[in-house]
């Protein structure tokens, strides 16, 4: 097996922060980049993502996978399934401090010489609908210390995004997940 064969440390990481916020008595939340494959509810959908309370007292048959999470919750006092392709984890944290991980944005799969996949085959089995038109938003890494970053000196992409902030040295780096509302 190459290591372009193996699995993502995606899954592994979103357990081990699962866990860690559950053992804290902390409650883990999922921002999750919806696509086709997403299923939840539609009305809780903001911007191409949705945020996801996957705690033990939210959640009934909670699977963490390496592929699919699923778990069934209440939304409105209305019980839903809810499955989510782990490669569309954006983060994971707990609500009450905002510690976590982000992951960065999946790469989308190439197209070419792939056959169409019948939704009836994925966990859950019931056809998606069409995808989502607008580009869902992405994280960003916020560094926070009493300086504010500087800029990398790499010039802006062609594609018009702005260059990556250089974090602060190791013995002051404290990062966290911006909340948005």
């Amino acid at each position: 097996m190459s290591i372009s064969d193996s699995l993502s440390t995606r899954p592994y990481l979103i357990r081990a922060i699962f866990e860690w916020c559950v053992d804290q008595g902390l409650t883990p939340y999922l921002v999750v980049m919806v696509d086709e494959r997403v299923k939840a509810p539609k009305e809780f959908i903001k911007n191409g993502e949705i945020v996801l309370n996957i705690g033990p007292d939210a959640t009934g048959g909670l699977q963490l996978g390496n592929d699919w999470i699923e778990f069934k919750a209440r939304f409105g006092g209305v019980a839903r399934d809810i499955l989510v392709p782990v490669d569309r984890v954006a983060a994971i944290y707990a609500r009450e401090n905002g510690q976590g991980m982000s992951f960065p944005k999946a790469s989308p799969a190439p197209t070419v010489g792939l056959k169409s996949v019948d939704s009836s085959a994925l966990p859950g089995g019931e056809p998606q609908g069409p995808a989502p038109t607008e580009k869902p938003p992405g994280l960003q890494m916020v560094f926070s210390n009493d300086k504010t970053p500087e800029k990398s000196e790499a010039s802006p992409t062609d594609g018009g995004e702005e260059p990556t902030p250089t974090p602060p040295s190791a013995g002051n780096l404290k990062s966290h997940l911006k909340r948005i509302k």
